[in-house]
């Protein structure tokens, strides 16, 4: 039987907005109170695009002032970033070998990501399901925390652990990893098309709520988010087709930790300006702390630098141990 463990990833885009928040960190806050966790700051998997090395490093010390400032514990939890520990890359060479080709091709988001110039996209950008998996099985990890976006290359990575398994005969060596998905999903979208995901990327600062922004930017945002005509209904099948109503109603559930049908008995019936009153306030309460505290720790740059490193080297101690196994499993000679 494998220890339990959960590892997760997040890239370092900097500017961590309250999809992020509500879609991810929350849940890793409350995960650390469960298992063993270890966070990674998936820095390798940012450069599979062009990134500005100045802005990256920032972005990077911002992710880890974010998870701090979220309420992540630096001591309970392994928080460190993924360059740090070469053996990901070491492994992430070694399931290049054990991947097939095929399944590489039936990843969806290197088709979604490249476009239609896929010829023109980086290598990385192909095969970084491959470190993906090597992200989480380095540290024989059971547990992953996904979204809808995540399902396929958790099903790879559990493809290259049976794989590998079968082909070193060495059964269990690495466990099939399991999904660990939250019994409300947040899926936060953007406060002007309820159709696309909340984004750093989309022009519309308006379109998203950033952690760092003040209680004023908050409320401006809210109140000049897309809604309908129509009232807040009573039933959940009222909300069926009405994209930003639905998604300010999660929103306001989500980050109240309750249910949606509570939401709806609460507001059913009123207009939307009485709803946005009460919602403003509410990612208020609970997003400013959050964005003051990361202003205050992107001050002390030191100490985020100490969080890393001290979890770099937790991190790799686990990792070394793994890798001399798999080494020896595969035949390889490696001395250090």
């Amino acid at each position: 039987m494998h220890k339990t463990r959960v590892f997760s990833g997040v890239q370092p885009t900097g500017n961590l907005h309250l999809g992020n928040y509500l879609g991810a960190i929350k849940n890793f806050v409350d995960l650390q109170n469960k298992y063993e966790c270890v966070y990674c700051i998936v820095d390798l998997h940012a450069i599979t695009n062009r990134q500005n090395p100045k802005e990256l490093k920032s972005n990077i010390l911002e992710t880890v002032a974010s998870f701090i400032a979220s309420g992540l514990d630096p001591e309970k939890n392994i928080i460190f970033n993924q360059a740090s520990v070469a053996a990901h890359s070491e492994l992430a060479w070694i399931f290049n070998c054990v991947a097939r080709v095929g399944w590489m091709n039936r990843m969806t988001q290197f088709k979604e990501k490249a476009g239609a110039n896929k010829e023109n996209a980086s290598v990385g950008l192909m095969v970084y399901p491959n470190l993906m998996a090597a992200d989480i099985l380095l540290y024989k990890a059971t547990h992953v925390p996904v979204g809808e976006d995540q399902k396929q290359h958790l099903e790879l990575t559990r493809d290259i652990a049976k794989k590998f398994n079968n082909d070193f005969n060495c059964k269990d060596f690495f466990p099939i990893v399991e999904p660990l998905i939250p019994k409300e999903i947040s899926r936060v979208m953007s406060l002007r098309d309820g159709k696309k995901k909340m984004s750093k990327s989309e022009d519309s600062d308006f379109s998203r709520i950033n952690l760092k922004d003040d209680k004023d930017l908050i409320d401006k945002k809210i109140k000049k988010s897309k809604t309908d005509s129509a009232s807040i209904p009573s039933e959940i099948n009222g909300l069926k087709n009405r994209e930003e109503a639905a998604n300010l109603i999660s929103i306001y559930a989500s980050i109240n930790n309750i249910k949606i049908e509570k939401v709806l008995k609460e507001f059913g019936g009123k207009n939307f300006s009485t709803f946005k009153s009460k919602l403003s306030e509410s990612i208020i309460e609970k997003i400013c702390p959050i964005g003051k505290e990361i202003k205050k720790l992107l001050k002390n740059t030191n100490y985020l630098y100490k969080i890393l490193q001290k979890g770099s080297k937790r991190a790799d101690l686990i990792a070394k141990n793994n890798l001399k196994e798999i080494y020896e499993i595969i035949g390889l000679i490696k001395f250090s």
